[in-house]
């Protein structure tokens, strides 16, 4: 795997500040784990998107601080301005190269199953991530799923059908469906379901009559007693 690398600069400014930085293009950051002290620092907004879409959160990074040593990271967290969506803070987290650690990481879905393809059937998708854990050097950023080997509305693509490399254990239930095919209503269906939908409008109307019957009751009620 090709190694990435983000370059940071140390980080003298905080709170409202920040702005000084976000005019240079620059976002405040903080760096922290294993075997370091927390230290702030800022990078260049860029460089990171570019990095995160190559990296994601479960991608080592190495951040090289000015002068000082790279550290593997993983890209722990960030935020982004909910008006403008630009990146206002990330946070990086040192991990400990000899000790395992757990990580949530993308199902990438590829090929085309047969039984949407030619049987006409929606293909219906249970989960999108799974968590891992593993050695910081065996992290993997996700794991296809072959979708072409979904032929009937009977196959399941499990956890357990996913291709795991040696050294990776996956923590969720080898048992649970990512994928299947589900297969296309029948006309008789669609008809009874057309009809079901007519019969709760029809109920909603018929409600909304009596309610309204009602309350032109309890008014002219309370006008009586008024009176």
């Amino acid at each position: 795997m090709e190694e990435i690398t983000l370059e940071a600069k140390n980080r003298e400014i905080f709170g409202r500040k920040n702005r000084i930085l976000k005019e240079a293009g620059e976002v405040p950051a903080v760096v922290y784990g294993s075997g370091i002290k927390p230290k702030n620092i800022s990078i260049d907004r860029n460089s990171f998107i570019k990095t995160y879409r190559s990296a994601g959160e479960s991608t080592l990074v190495n951040l090289v601080v000015e002068q000082d040593k790279p550290v593997a990271v993983l890209i722990q967290d960030y935020q982004k301005d909910p008006v403008k969506d630009d990146v206002t803070h990330v946070d990086f987290f040192a991990v400990d190269m000899n000790k395992e650690l757990e990580a949530v990481v993308d199902l990438v879905f590829v090929g085309e199953s047969v039984a949407v393809k030619s049987l006409g059937g929606t293909l219906v998708q249970s989960r999108d991530r799974v968590t891992i854990k593993c050695l910081p050097s065996k992290l993997v950023r996700g794991f296809e799923v072959d979708l072409s080997k979904l032929n009937t509305f009977d196959d399941v693509f499990h956890v357990s059908d996913l291709n795991v490399p040696e050294g990776v254990q996956i923590m969720d239930n080898l048992d649970l469906t990512i994928a299947v095919v589900a297969e296309p209503r029948t006309q008789a269906e669609v008809e009874a379901l057309d009809d079901s939908v007519e019969e709760d409008v029809a109920d909603v109307e018929v409600e909304g009559e009596k309610k309204e019957g009602e309350e032109g009751e309890k008014k002219e009620g309370e006008s009586s007693d008024d009176k």
